[in-house]
């Protein structure tokens, strides 16, 4: 085997492996792009009706359920992914993190399958309007109030988060300043 063949077929092979992932790109867009019209269709309807079953047509319950949907369903991924971040660099810390923003990402879907309903402009958002008008009053108003009454919370927590922080930095910087003690002055006496 010559030089000029081996070469030849080194570059083939990187040819090979960057049209296979051409492919596979183009495979996994297609899927995702059918699954989101499979799922734009079917989602909006769906967590309508399972709203619908859980306030029953209530203004009260459509209230407490959409404050407790709001709060619990943003406070949580926030609070998960703010975790992420801290043990990042640990030990064992990209898998932890990681795990962490997938359950975030989990714990963030009711909100994000009600705002399909809300800003949804397709058929199944419109259904879901009207499900949710007639069946769950008052739950769109009240989960964006628990939103944002969590967001405030998660910044209340960062910014004493952040100020501890300081603090303790600010201490250690103290310390680290402060100059050794002098030996008293000698007076002569023994």
């Amino acid at each position: 085997m010559t030089t000029g063949e081996v070469q030849s077929s080194g570059q083939k092979s990187t040819a090979v492996v960057w049209r296979n992932r051409a492919i596979i790109t183009l495979a996994t867009v297609v899927v995702l792009v059918a699954a989101y019209f499979i799922l734009s269709s079917f989602i909006p309807r769906w967590w309508a009706q399972r709203l619908a079953n859980t306030v029953h047509g209530s203004f009260s319950s459509g209230i407490w359920w959409g404050l407790v949907y709001g709060f619990v369903f943003t406070l949580l991924p926030l609070v998960l992914l703010i975790f992420a971040v801290r043990v990042w660099k640990r030990k064992g810390g990209k898998f932890m993190a990681g795990a962490a923003v997938i359950v975030a990402l989990a714990c963030s879907l009711p909100n994000l399958m009600t705002l399909t309903i809300v800003l949804g402009g397709n058929n199944a958002a419109h259904a879901g309007q009207r499900i949710l008008d007639v069946d769950a009053p008052a739950f769109r108003g009240a989960c964006l109030v628990g939103a944002i009454l969590a967001a405030v919370v998660f910044a209340l927590v960062l910014a004493l988060m952040g100020k501890r922080g300081f603090s303790r930095h600010k201490a250690a910087k103290a310390a680290a300043q402060q100059p050794a003690p002098a030996a008293p002055p000698m007076t002569g006496d023994r």
